[in-house]
């Protein structure tokens, strides 16, 4: 072939000048280029449109994702007459569509995600042979779905993440040749159409996080190649079709956040193929009645938070592929089954708020699970002792919460053999005595709230020399575990950073304890530290100038303690310092005025002998409202020291709730309807 034949039409240059006439391109330097040869430009494509001797270079794609791209969408690309596949997501291009675009007789590929694009979207029987369809991520209003009265080739529609409101779009049915439909995160109301249910075709079904309301039809029993279901984070009610059989190649369902009810039918309590079921914050109620004998490919089974009651099953012992297993926040109670030794495959397992009891006999059972790398045990086990069996091994465990559960006893010394812990919550409980020496060898332990508890003892002094809060310590990071709690890392952040054990900042919070001595200089040396609070202890002496050394701290709470001298000049140096309290003490001398100090309000320092603060007139002033870098919420309202538990129920039952919300257990439904429409709910609910 030679060179001439392989310069793109005139049609096509003419077309792609002006495209870049008309839009700013920084991220395509070969555009500028002179030579007409733009088959060589970046993200240009050309192909042959005939054969023999008549061969032909056209443009045929056009991918230009992620290159900043911005501007108004040019309606000059129509003139490329050939072009087949158009990519140009991840941009900042603006604008409504130019319905010229879908007049393009051979486009199959259309991929707009990631831009500013509003307006109406182009819609009835304008896309003749459309087979890929992406513009997610813009803002539309609305959608016209009828474009396969003409052509019945689409074969991938995705117009997830948009603003598209309105009805649940109509016309689908037309397109016979859809296998993969996405319209998740939009506004779409409204109940499914009956049309929907004629894509025999279609394998991938995607509409979470949308207002679509009404029961899921029977008559998705047509959608007989189905293998991904996703209808989450929407209005759906009334029980779940009896269809499931039909379904015969569903691997994944996922249902969770709607206002299902009843039962869950037999279809899907004996599916052979669903590998993932998750159908969290529903309504669903009865026994959990699941035939791990068929269900043989499940894996991932998430059912918390709905009405569900009666003991644990044994039979989940068979389904022998489990590696999730959440049951958490229902009414199910008794013991945890001895046959769960036998899910060698399970990984992650959360059974709080379940109104189990035994603990020693749950732990027992569970460190059988040799694959374990989370257990979350909190709200239960109410006034239990603590387990202390030294035959206790859980060497795989990366994370272990057993939190407000009034257990008493001693912080077992089992935990020294669980080597790879990274993330440790015993807080609000009644764990009195001493921090083992034991612990010091956990190198991979990042994460310690010991927090509401009866430690007494000085603060032992490994904590300052843990290889995982030093600057030279790399945390691990395991992409496929998602934390069972969330948390914002600012107050004017709209969604919550800590959705991995990785993400969770270093922390030591031993706060509300009985904890004595002083606080050791060599805490200086954890430079990986972000958050230290030890406030509402007994601790003395002076405040260690060696913290200024602990350049990532963001957390320094040491109130309410009986810390005497100054405060060292240089804390006021940590840049990244945005809480600060040595309320409550006995300092005295001078408040520096410089560095982050300047950011921190008077109740930082109330209440001490003889601070000197030009600034603050007052030591009444009410505090800020500064952001929580805790996985517990703020506690500062109540000392449970040396109370009976009986004392703080009202108060305890407050927190619980805010606990409930950071480990996922409790979904109020109006805080689902805040998050959608206003972005403003403080906890993201979606895993």
């Amino acid at each position: 072939m030679s060179s001439q034949s392989k310069t793109c039409n005139s049609n096509d240059l003419r077309a792609l000048r002006k495209f870049q006439n008309g839009i700013m391109m920084p991220g395509t330097k070969s555009w500028n280029s002179t030579t007409s040869d733009c088959c060589n430009w970046d993200g240009v494509v050309c192909g042959s449109t005939s054969s023999g001797l008549n061969l032909r270079m056209r443009v045929v794609a056009l991918e230009l994702s992620g290159r900043n791209l911005g501007g108004r969408f040019p309606e000059s690309l129509a003139g490329l007459e050939k072009l087949r596949s158009l990519n140009l997501s991840h941009n900042i291009l603006s604008g409504s569509l130019p319905i010229a675009l879908f007049h393009m007789q051979n486009l199959e590929v259309l991929d707009l995600r990631d831009n500013e694009l509003t307006g109406l979207f182009p819609g009835k029987s304008d896309l003749p042979s459309l087979q890929f369809l992406d513009v997610s991520q813009n803002v539309f209003s609305t959608m016209d779905t009828s474009i396969c009265i003409n052509s019945t080739s689409i074969q991938v529609l995705d117009i997830s993440k948009n603003g598209f409101s309105g009805n649940f779009p109509t016309g689908l049915g037309n397109c016979t040749s859809l296998e993969h439909l996405i319209l998740n995160s939009n506004k779409f109301s409204g109940s499914l159409p009956g049309d929907l249910f004629r894509l025999k075709k279609l394998r991938v079904l995607h509409i979470q996080d949308n207002h679509i309301s009404g029961p899921l039809s029977p008559a998705a029993v047509n959608l007989s190649n189905l293998m991904e279901l996703d209808i989450s984070l929407n209005e759906f009610s009334g029980t779940l079709p009896d269809v499931f059989l039909n379904l015969s190649k569903l691997e994944n369902f996922i249902g969770h956040s709607n206002w299902f009810s009843g039962g869950l039918p037999f279809s899907l309590s004996n599916s052979p193929t669903i590998k993932f079921l998750n159908i969290r914050n529903n309504t669903f109620t009865g026994p959990i009645d699941l035939n791990c004998s068929a269900m043989v490919q499940l894996s991932s089974l998430v059912l918390s938070s709905n009405d569900f009651y009666g003991s644990i099953p044994h039979s989940l012992s068979f389904c022998r592929k489990l590696t999730t297993l959440n049951l958490a926040r229902n009414n199910l109670g008794g013991q945890v089954p001895e046959s769960f030794r036998n899910l060698q495959s399970l990984s992650y397992l959360s059974l709080s708020n379940t109104s189990l009891h035994n603990i020693s006999f749950a732990l027992e059972v569970l460190h059988k699970c040799q694959n374990l790398r989370t257990l979350e045990l909190s709200f239960n086990f109410h006034g239990e002792d603590i387990a202390s069996y030294p035959a206790l091994q859980f060497k795989n465990l990366q994370t272990l919460l057993i939190v407000n559960s009034a257990l008493s006893g001693m912080i077992p010394r089992w935990l020294s053999s669980c080597t790879e812990l990274q993330l440790l919550d015993l807080s609000w409980n009644f764990l009195g005595g001493m921090i083992p020496e034991d612990l010091s060898i956990l190198d991979s332990l990042f994460y310690i709230d010991l927090s509401h508890n009866l430690l007494s003892g000085n603060i032992p002094k490994w904590f300052t020399k843990l290889n995982s809060l030093t600057k030279d310590f790399i945390k691990p990071n395991d992409p496929s575990f998602d934390s069972p709690f969330f948390q914002r890392k600012n107050n004017s952040s709209t969604s919550l950073q800590y959705n991995h054990i990785s993400n969770f900042p270093p922390t030591l919070d031993l706060s509300y304890n009985k904890l004595n001595g002083t606080i050791w200089p060599e805490f200086g040396n954890l430079g990986n530290l972000h958050v230290l609070n030890l406030q509402h202890n007994h601790l003395s002496g002076s405040i260690p100038e060696e913290l200024s050394n602990v350049k990532s701290l963001e957390v320094l709470d040491l109130s309410h303690n009986n810390l005497s001298g100054t405060i060292p000049p240089t804390l006021s140096k940590l840049s990244f310092l945005s809480r600060f309290s040595v309320a409550h003490n006995h300092l005295h001398g001078r408040i520096s005025s410089g560095g982050q100090f300047s950011t921190f309000p008077c109740s930082s320092f109330e209440d001490n002998n003889d601070l000197i603060d030009f600034n603050c007139k007052s030591s009444s002033m009410e505090p800020a409202d500064f952001p929580t870098f805790s996985a517990q919420p703020e506690k500062h309202t109540m000392e449970i020291i040396d109370l009976p538990f009986g004392i703080g129920v009202v108060t305890g039952f407050l927190l619980a709730v805010f606990i409930c919300f950071l480990s996922g257990l409790f979904i109020p439904r109006t805080k689902k309807r805040i998050r959608r429409t206003l972005n403003k709910s403080l906890w993201d609910f979606r895993l």
